[in-house]
């Protein structure tokens, strides 16, 4: 996973020179003060340090459009530029307009690092390490406020400090991050995808995977181009094809897929469980969300799949009992290509129109799109993984821990049915998603209470959940007007359908908007403004500026310098963070810190409230700030970010968080210009007070609207979304 790890790190450096930046014009803006004179002047001292939010906010109007339409990587090499540029003018600055326009080219590089960060990361991790690697940014900001913190406070001890020098310094390490962007970031392979540039993408995965195959995830990222069709929750049973194929009718035969793996003669069988789905049944019944009557639909779903699903990290939790002959690791190359040519032998060359031919290849043609449906009983082959970043890990003991496939445990199949009217024959593809589903009373080797009357049978069964929908290159429309056979269209015609404004309107795409939108504008509301502007009160009461004043330290380099242990003592809570983020999961993190900021804020009341004596008020307020930052940075801090970066469709997935950015800014400026006044009102009590009950506000949020994303890949997020939604409108119509 070197490959989008290194990625991650490269990207995320946008993120360290935004918290570089506001930690040095926080220390700068006391210098700019005694230079210009403006210490009568508020409105233009606060102009000074507002203009590179009023240049986030309308570089977010238009960012993620632009990135949808031009791609990733062109706005972030423009991010990195204009960081360097407006450290240039910043140096420069003659005179108080020269450095507000300087300040708005940075906000104009801020803003486009805040929208695009998280969607590169986002469109170009594993499912498995998606969660950590989207905390980098939170991560490498901090650090950035640190360094940067610890720089303006070595040169406030300095006979003359020079705010010019202060500022400047921004453009060195903005060199570095242009030369990544330019040189070393790829495009998005989703964005490519999306324009229909399948050879693009695939050699960007391949470097990425560091493997030749990557036809497994290729598969994904077009079927991730139809979002939001009909799709159905199913239940299969998986297992070896000799075991299944007993005490079964012919009947049945249409209705299964056989999922084939690297050697030849070796693959399993997936048949539809008939009768009532268990998983239907405990969605309904057993689950625990299912019992809440005012949660969401689409976390009931989420949830239902995810108390069916086995923990990934669990002892023989794959949904393929034989994944080291089923699956290959590095090695089995020679073999698969062997399985590669009797695929391609099958197929014919008459997959590609000439149009399209510049685009195909044969690792995406075969067994992507496959016309073994039509003459090998019906079913549709996923791609063979050839070391694929996705094949097994072995645990401590030896047995494999995780599946192969499309990450997390998921299976992309496809199946094609066949409907018989007015003596023709008719069908059509079905895609489908699996899962090993943990149903209670089903076991490897025995099938115990089937529903629908299945029998026990002897071998080695997994029960797997599945969503079922219409593949994106299986479009009648498209078929109708550029007929190519039998099977599917070309996927760069399935990406011929740009993004719209008229796709926001989609169920899916609204209820997805109203958890980003939603969590956003709460964490802006949560108090981490007013407890940041308090922390160095607090620590001042605490006797930290006594012992500075001591060492000979002036109050503006002590206050500096306070606000870089602030950070610093940040950095382990993000990294555990880091650790947990796909483990215990974004909805289970925030549902377990945003407890932990309601306490402080509730301690900090009473601080103010209650009389005591002064030590003893300085000690519960440094254990509550404390608690209360280092909370914040595991939960509420980096997740809101990471959840929109992940619950939108690719199409439109730029606008999308360009929206949930948009709000962010709008947050942040509205509560650093309404906590003076509110402090003046209402007292910090009053402030801190409202701070908890949004919290409160936001834990019920986060219960009743939030799914769990963890370890899924973004095409199954979005299509859980659509489900769920749908569900939800028939159950409001009802």
């Amino acid at each position: 996973m070197s490959g989008a790890v290194l990625l991650a790190v490269a990207a995320a450096i946008g993120s360290f020179l935004q918290g570089w930046d506001n930690a040095t014009i926080a220390g700068s803006i006391l210098y700019i003060k005694r230079e210009f004179n403006l210490e009568t002047k508020p409105t233009m001292e606060g102009l000074i340090v507002a203009m590179s939010l009023v240049g986030a906010v309308l570089i977010t109007t238009c960012s993620g459009a632009i990135a949808d339409w031009l791609g990733r990587r062109p706005l972030l090499i423009t991010s990195s530029v204009l960081y360097f540029v407006s450290g240039l003018v910043m140096l420069w600055s003659p005179n108080i307009y020269v450095l507000l326009l300087a300040r708005l080219l940075n906000g104009f590089g801020v803003g486009l690092a805040v929208t695009l960060v998280p969607i590169y990361i986002s469109e170009t991790a594993p499912p498995e390490i998606r969660g950590l690697l989207n905390t980098l940014p939170q991560f490498t900001g901090c650090v950035g406020m640190f360094f940067s913190y610890c720089m303006v406070f070595g040169m406030s001890l300095m006979s003359s400090p020079t705010w010019r020098l202060m500022l400047g310094v921004l453009s060195i390490p903005s060199i570095l991050y242009s030369i990544l962007t330019i040189f070393y970031l790829p495009e998005s392979p989703r964005w490519l995808v999306s324009k229909g540039r399948m050879l693009d993408a695939k050699r960007v995965l391949q470097r990425l995977r560091g493997q030749e195959d990557v036809s497994e995830e290729m598969a994904l990222l077009v079927e991730g181009l139809g979002v939001g069709g009909e799709t159905s929750v199913e239940e299969y049973i998986v297992g070896p094809a000799n075991e299944l194929a007993e005490d079964q009718e012919p009947s049945a035969q249409k209705d299964q897929i056989r999922l084939y793996g690297p050697e030849q003669g070796h693959y399993l069988v997936a048949r539809p469980v008939t009768g009532q789905s268990v998983l239907g049944i405990a969605s309904r019944q057993g689950s625990t969300f299912a019992h809440m009557p005012l949660m969401d639909p689409v976390v009931s779903l989420f949830g239902s799949v995810y108390e069916k699903l086995p923990d990934a990290g669990s002892k023989g939790s794959m949904l393929f009992p034989h994944l080291g002959s089923m699956f290959s690791v590095a090695g089995n190359q020679t073999k698969t290509e062997e399985w590669d040519e009797e695929n391609l032998a099958i197929e014919g060359d008459d997959y590609a129109s000439e149009a399209a031919a510049e685009e195909s290849d044969d690792n995406l043609q075969s067994p992507l799109i496959s016309r073994q449906t039509t003459n090998l009983e019906k079913d549709m082959v996923p791609p063979p993984s050839r070391g694929s970043i996705f094949s097994m890990m072995q645990g401590n003991d030896g047995e494999p821990i995780g599946s192969a496939g499309i990450g997390g445990g998921w299976q992309l199949a496809w199946k094609w049915t066949e409907r018989e009217s007015d003596n023709e024959k008719d069908g059509g593809f079905k895609r489908i998603y699996l899962h090993e589903s943990g149903a209670q009373g089903i076991r490897r080797g025995s099938l115990v209470s089937l529903a629908g009357g299945d029998k026990p049978a002897a071998g080695e069964f997994v029960r797997a959940a599945a969503l079922v929908c219409q593949p994106a290159l299986y479009s009648k429309d498209l078929m109708d007007q550029h007929p190519i056979g039998p099977a599917m269209i070309h996927p760069s015609e399935a990406s011929g359908k740009g993004p719209s404004w008229g796709d926001l309107f989609e169920p899916g795409v609204q209820h997805a908007l109203i958890v980003g939108v939603g969590i956003q504008i709460l964490q802006q509301f949560s108090g981490i403004n007013g407890v940041m502007h308090y922390t160095p009160q607090i620590l001042e009461q605490a006797g930290v500026g006594v012992f500075l004043s001591n060492l000979g330290i002036s109050s503006a380099s002590a206050s500096l310098l306070t606000s870089a242990i602030t950070n610093f003592l940040m950095l382990p809570s993000i990294a555990v963070a880091m650790r947990l983020m796909d483990i215990s999961g974004r909805r289970s993190l925030l549902l377990g810190t945003i407890p932990i900021l309601i306490i402080a804020l509730i301690g900090l009341v009473i601080g103010s409230l209650v009389t005591m004596g002064t030590v003893a008020k300085a000690a519960i307020s440094t254990v509550c700030v404390v608690l209360y930052l280092c909370s914040f940075v595991m939960g509420f801090g980096p997740i809101p970010n990471i959840l929109c970066s992940e619950i939108f469709p690719t199409r439109i997935r730029g606008i999308c968080i360009a929206i949930c950015a948009l709000v962010f800014w709008i947050g942040d400026i509205t509560i650093t210009y309404a906590l003076p006044a509110m402090l003046s009102s209402i007292g910090l009590a009053g402030v801190f007070g409202i701070y908890a009950i949004v919290c409160v506000i936001s834990w019920i949020f986060v219960f009743l609207k939030v799914p769990e994303t963890k370890g899924m890949p973004l095409e199954v997020i979005s299509e859980l979304f659509a489900l769920g939604a749908k569900q939800a409108a028939a159950a409001a119509n009802n």
